[in-house]
């Protein structure tokens, strides 16, 4: 199975491919031929995946699913939320987005966060939807040099180290996006067995 993942973010194709296996061919925008930037709009991640996803899909016909992603800080009332990547402004800039919340959080108590990661999946022409979380804390400074986004500044539950400390595959163990992929892989399973059982 192929699927096109509605991004131009390496990282994000890198950690899906990771996620998800070699089972099922996952292929960037570029790969796919599409050189587009696709605006998000809206005040939702389901919203903002929903529109990638359908945007895609109009333009390629094929099978694939998109994703957003954000970071909700209780003392910030859930913000950066659907504007994580740009919360620093344009252009993107991940080291300006850390040190803004940073900022922001400096007199905070409450460090308590989450990520969310919101998946669309558009195959055979239906939608479906799979979603990922992950609560942790805010630190008060930045630890690590992997990663990308807030990984430096945050500490996922029931771990000692930033996502920024960790390998792809401890992070992986709590990763909101692993968890929306694991969701995503185990339907994409299910569709496949059956289909393979009305086959024979």
């Amino acid at each position: 199975m192929r699927l096109i993942f509605a991004t131009n973010n390496p990282h994000k194709l890198e950690e899906f491919r990771v996620a998800i296996g070699s089972k099922i061919e996952i292929i960037s925008l570029a790969a796919a031929g599409i050189q587009i930037e696709i605006p998000e709009p809206f005040e939702t991640l389901r919203e903002n995946a929903q529109v990638k996803a359908r945007t895609i899909h109009k333009i390629s016909g094929e099978n694939c699913f998109s994703e957003d992603t954000g970071l909700q800080v209780d003392a910030l009332n859930g913000k950066p939320g659907v504007h994580s990547a740009r919360y620093a402004g344009e252009p993107i800039s991940y080291a300006n987005n850390t040190k803004k919340i940073l900022r922001a959080m400096a007199q905070a108590t409450n460090r308590s966060a989450r990520f969310m990661t919101v998946i669309c999946l558009i195959l055979d022409g239906r939608e479906y939807f799979f979603e990922g979380r992950c609560e942790g804390k805010i630190l008060y400074t930045e630890c690590g040099e992997a990663g990308f986004g807030y990984d430096p500044v945050f500490q996922p539950e029931g771990a000692q180290r930033s996502f920024a400390e960790m390998s792809p595959e401890e992070k992986n163990r709590y990763s909101h996006r692993r968890k929306a992929a694991d969701l995503l892989i185990n339907f994409l399973k299910n569709q496949t067995d059956s289909f393979a059982h009305a086959q024979n």
